[in-house]
């Protein structure tokens, strides 16, 4: 078999493969990509309730559950907090609640994973290791293989030796002007 049916061969067959997890690849770095304008991995909900009342000279341990059935929260208590003499912080599974007791104010916090794409960040970010390493690396040499094998694919003017040795110089330039832009 001559050798660049052979290398398209093995592109196309890898390229697939490769596609799949590009594409978990892309979504996750666009969201990691915008950190900075909302939390990719989790939902953040907030929330006040005024309650009508507080029990009178109630332990730490009854004012804990008495907020609790008022806000119809159903988690497990991890931890209770006495912050000031006139907060106490409970915090439970996804809940962080903080009862002032002069205003009977209570401030929920809410975390939630976002489905799919907190697994997909993990992934990207290599939070399992082990396993997940050694498929990551595969993946990055394929994706290796298949910028180095398309150089290759086409021939004459539109190829390596015309308009792509120009392009893959552009490909190489714009990483390189942002490292010395940033880092210079």
């Amino acid at each position: 078999m001559h050798w660049r049916k052979l290398l398209r061969v093995l592109h196309r067959d890898i390229g697939y493969i490769a596609a799949g997890l590009t594409i978990i690849y892309a979504i996750s770095g666009i969201a990691v990509n915008h950190i900075q304008d909302w939390n990719p991995n989790y939902k953040i909900e907030k929330s006040t309730i005024i309650l009508d009342s507080l029990p009178k000279n109630a332990t730490k341990d009854e004012t804990v559950v008495y907020v609790l059935k008022a806000i119809n929260e159903k988690g497990e208590v991890k931890n209770t907090y006495r912050s000031s003499p006139n907060e106490l912080e409970i915090f439970v599974e996804g809940n962080t609640i903080l009862v002032n007791y002069l205003t009977k104010e209570v401030k929920q916090e809410k975390v939630n994973s976002r489905f799919f794409l907190k697994e997909t960040n993990d992934l990207h970010l290599n939070k399992p290791k082990g396993l997940w390493t050694y498929i990551a690396d595969i993946f990055a040499v394929a994706l290796l293989f298949l910028a180095i094998s398309g150089l290759f694919m086409i021939k004459g003017k539109n190829g390596i030796k015309g308009r792509g040795w120009w392009l893959t110089l552009i490909g190489f330039g714009i990483p390189l002007l942002f490292w010395l832009y940033y880092y210079l």
